[in-house]
């Protein structure tokens, strides 16, 4: 999927501090010359989010704000409220059951520990 310029990314961009710089790994020459990495600064929030895959600047700028765009949209969701279940009478009267087999296990063995 290709990214693109929306009015909802420039409105963003507005609102953010951007800083280029020059990223360090492999890459050689053109790597180590050009400040084409990105890092953007949401000031309102202060998130920050960098982008340095592309060897263009205004690519990675755009990389960088639409990871913006999904953290504020993912900061404004609301989880899903948990509903409480309760135990089936069936499961509730399975778990007893084995509880008392557990037991008279149990029993057994301490009766064992007894007579030795």
């Amino acid at each position: 999927m290709a990214l693109r310029w929306t009015r909802e990314l420039r409105h963003l961009l507005e609102e953010c501090a951007v800083t280029p710089y020059r990223s360090s790994g492999p890459g050689g020459q053109k790597k180590n010359k050009t400040e084409s990495s990105v890092r953007i600064r949401h000031i309102p929030t202060g998130i920050v989010r960098i982008a340095t895959e592309s060897r263009s600047q205004s690519a990675n700028k755009l990389r960088a704000l639409t990871r913006i765009q999904e953290a504020l949209a993912a900061r404004s969701r609301r989880p899903k409220p948990r509903v409480p279940t309760h135990p089936t009478e069936a499961s509730r009267e399975a778990r007893l059951a084995e509880k008392r087999n557990r037991a008279k296990t149990k029993e057994k063995r301490a009766h064992l520990q007894r007579e030795d």
